[in-house]
């Protein structure tokens, strides 16, 4: 409860500071509704020459899309303004402040600094999940929605455990902001399907870069298309990167000489 409490107060704190700055709400709006409405426009161009991508429909990939959109919101809401700052504590050495504070380091570094107004990215993300489920007749029950968004959470999990333990290297080197242009490049392979992907291609981007778990798993769990072995998949990927995470900042703090000896 103590983490709770704390989580509120920080997203309390986020969204005082959002508010004074209102007009920044508004052009992250017009920016998700434009990039959305180019996103779309690449998608139809795609389906004006074919019915299906990689064996899923326009409303299934909208679908996908729209987890896309969630997930790129919540990147920007926590993941970027927190776990990218890690390179700079160790820097400048504010990573020795946050040791000293009676609270968890991992849990302070991945949420003291929310960023509200990425919240209509993930907003706009649901609205297109919805909309394509609608449009394909998927009948939602209480089950199903709770199924989705269990899978959902493993992609977040999953996504939050690559970034941080891609930035946790930053113990040991000092150029890892290069790897962030890496990982936002291969993040946006999560735009379609895997089952675009073929060969060793569609192996890596399921078990090395997860892209099915983040995007494609999540919409078939949507959708209803999702198998037992995708979904045991999903769920052991979260599991298992967020505690390799977590035994890799420990083992990461334990080799840290702090800026002060």
């Amino acid at each position: 409860m103590k983490y709770v409490r704390l989580l509120k107060e920080f997203i309390r704190a986020a969204v005082v500071e959002e508010f004074e700055y209102r007009s920044n709400f508004f052009a992250n709006v017009l920016g998700t509704v434009s990039g959305l409405f180019f996103a779309l426009l690449t998608l139809q161009v795609f389906f004006l020459q074919t019915e299906q991508i990689g064996g899923w429909s326009f409303e299934q990939v909208l679908v996908l899309l729209g987890v896309f959109n969630a997930l790129s919101g919540v990147v920007s809401m926590v993941l970027r303004p927190n776990i990218g700052r890690i390179v700079q504590h160790i820097r400048k050495g504010t990573l020795d402040f946050i040791l000293t504070k009676p609270v968890d380091s991992q849990f302070f570094i991945s949420f003291r600094h929310i960023v509200f107004w990425p919240v209509s990215d993930v907003l706009v993300g649901f609205g297109m999940i919805i909309y394509g489920g609608w449009k394909m007749g998927v009948a939602m029950s209480l089950f199903s929605v709770l199924w989705f968004l269990v899978i959902f959470l493993a992609a977040v999990v999953t996504l939050y455990s690559l970034w941080f333990l891609m930035m946790t290297l930053s113990f040991w080197f000092v150029k890892v902001e290069n790897l962030t242009l890496v990982f936002t490049s291969l993040f946006e392979t999560a735009r379609f399907p895997v089952q675009v992907y073929k060969g060793w291609l569609r192996v890596l981007l399921t078990y090395l870069f997860p892209v099915a778990v983040l995007t494609t798993f999540p919409a078939a769990a949507f959708t209803g298309g999702l198998s037992g072995r995708e979904a045991l998949i999903s769920l052991l990927m979260a599991g298992g990167l967020l505690v390799l995470s977590r035994l890799f900042w420990k083992t990461a703090l334990r080799n840290y000489q702090s800026a002060s000896s």
